[in-house]
C-alpha cells in the first residue's frame, strides 16, 4: 500500500531552493511514495526545537489531518531532536530528506559492494536516532540473566549492537575496496586510459554510457535509476586503442555524508580516472544549480584537479531556439574553460562526435602502441565495439 505523504520545506534565503518541492516530491515518488500536498515557509533560521516554529506545525498538523497524510516529509535534514518533538507534536511520522535518500539507495542498490554501501550508510545514520526511536530504550535492562552487563541501559545495548555491525560493514567494505584497487592496478598495467562519467542524478549518464559501449546498463528517467560502478571497454577505431569507462553513481544536492563516506570505493573511480565526463541534463532550467552540486562533491571526494569534459545531454529535449549553434565549443565556469560537447544520448545525435574527440584525447595521452595478443583477440571476437567486463 502506497504512503501518502505531506511535503515541508522551508526557505532559510538559500540559492538553491526548491520553491516548488518538485525535487523532493520526485524522490518521495521513487521511494514509493504518493504526495499529497506541499508546503512551505520561510525563516531566518531553523527553530531548536521544532524546525518549523509552533505555528507553522500547527499548520501542518492540521493540513495532514483534512488531507489524511500518512507521513510528513521534510527537504531539510532534521535533528533527532526537531525529529523526535515533530513527531509527537503531530501524531505522525516524520522523515527527512536525509533518510529519503538512504530509502531509495537501499531499494536500488544491487552489486554486493552497493548493498554494503547502503547498509553502512543507514546504520551510520540509524546510530544517531536511537533516542527517538525508541523510548523504552532508557529503561535499565541490567542484572544477572540479562543481556548485557549489570545496569547497562537498552540504549546502551543497542548503541554497541549498532557499533559492532558499523565496523563488520567497514570491514567487508575494505575487502572490496582491495578488490576495486586491484582490478585499476590490471587496468593500469594495460595501459589503460580511463573515463569516469559523473553527474547530476537522472542527468542521462546511463544513456550515454549505453550510447558509448553499446551496454545494456539499466537506465530510466527517475532519481538513481542506478547506483552500482559499470566498468566496460571501449575501442576507439581512431586511436587504434581502447579506453576504460565507468559509469558512477548520481549525485543530488543534499546528499548525504555518510553516503559520500560509505561510497568512497565507488567513487574511487572517479577520483582515479584519467578523465571526467560531466554529464548535464541541458533541459533543465537549474541545470547551473545542480553542476555547482556536482563540482561540490567532486571536490569532496578528492577527483576535483581530475581534467573534466562538460557533456550537455538531453538536447532532443530543447526547444528550436535553443538547439546549439555548434556541437563542440568552450563553457567557463568559475573562471575555468571546459570543453563542451553537446548530444543527444536518447537519439544518438553527436555521439559519434565524443567518440572521435576520446579518440583524439588518448592518442595525445599516451602513445602510440601496437595491439597485443589479447587486444586483437578482443578485436577478431567482437568487432569494432569489444564490450568487456575491465
Amino acid at each position: 500500500m502506497t504512503t501518502s505523504a505531506l511535503l515541508v520545506g522551508v526557505d532559510f534565503g538559500l540559492p538553491h531552493f526548491d520553491s516548488e518541492l518538485d525535487e523532493l516530491s520526485q524522490l518521495a515518488l521513487t521511494a514509493g511514495m504518493k504526495p499529497v500536498a506541499k508546503i512551505t515557509c520561510k525563516r531566518k533560521a531553523p527553530d531548536a526545537a521544532l524546525f518549523v516554529g509552533s505555528g507553522k506545525a500547527d499548520e501542518i498538523k492540521f493540513m495532514a489531518e483534512q488531507l489524511g497524510a500518512q507521513e510528513i516529509l521534510f527537504d531539510q535534514s532534521l535533528s533527532p531532536a526537531q525529529q523526535r518533538n515533530l513527531e509527537r507534536h503531530l501524531g505522525l511520522p516524520v522523515n527527512d530528506r536525509t533518510l529519503l535518500i538512504l530509502e531509495i539507495f537501499a531499494q536500488r542498490a544491487r552489486s554486493h559492494d552497493g548493498k554494503l554501501q547502503v547498509e553502512l550508510a543507514r546504520l551510520q545514520y540509524l546510530s544517531t536516532r536511537l533516542v527517538r526511536r525508541w523510548s523504552h530504550l532508557e529503561r535499565q535492562q541490567g542484572g544477572i540473566g540479562t543481556r548485557g552487563g549489570p545496569g547497562e541501559t537498552q540504549i546502551e545495548l543497542d548503541k554497541r549492537m549498532i557499533g559492532d555491525a558499523i565496523k563488520r560493514t567497514k570491514e567487508r567494505l575494505l575487502k572490496v575496496k582491495k578488490q576495486r584497487s586491484t582490478q585499476r592496478r590490471q587496468r593500469d598495467r594495460r595501459n589503460a586510459f580511463n573515463v569516469s562519467l559523473v553527474g547530476y542524478t537522472n542527468a542521462g549518464k546511463s544513456t550515454l554510457f549505453n550510447a558509448l559501449v553499446k551496454a545494456r546498463a539499466y537506465a530510466a528517467d527517475q532519481l538513481f535509476a542506478t547506483l552500482d560502478t559499470t566498468t566496460r571497454q571501449l575501442y576507439l577505431g581512431d586511436a587504434g586503442r581502447s579506453a576504460s569507462v565507468s559509469d558512477t553513481v548520481g549525485f543530488i544536492r543534499d546528499l548525504p555524508h555518510g553516503l559520500i563516506d560509505a561510497f568512497q570505493a565507488t567513487l574511487k573511480e572517479a577520483t582515479d580516472a584519467d578523465l571526467l565526463l560531466h554529464v548535464v541534463d541541458a533541459s533543465n532550467p537549474n541545470f547551473p544549480e545542480q553542476m555547482a552540486e556536482v563540482k561540490r562533491v567532486l571536490h569532496e571526494i578528492g577527483a576535483d584537479h581530475v581534467p573534466q569534459w562538460l557533456i550537455f545531454n538531453k538536447i532532443d529535449n530543447l526547444p528550436l531556439e535553443r538547439q546549439p549553434l555548434e556541437f563542440q565549443d568552450q563553457y567557463e565556469v568559475d573562471g575555468m574553460a571546459f570543453n563542451r560537447v553537446f548530444v543527444s544520448a536518447q537519439t544518438g545525435q553527436s555521439v559519434s562526435l565524443l567518440r572521435q574527440m576520446l579518440a583524439e584525447e588518448v592518442m595525445k595521452a599516451t602513445p602510440a602502441v601496437e595491439a597485443t595478443h589479447d587486444q586483437r583477440f578482443d578485436l577478431d571476437n567482437y568487432g569494432e565495439n569489444p564490450n568487456q567486463f575491465a
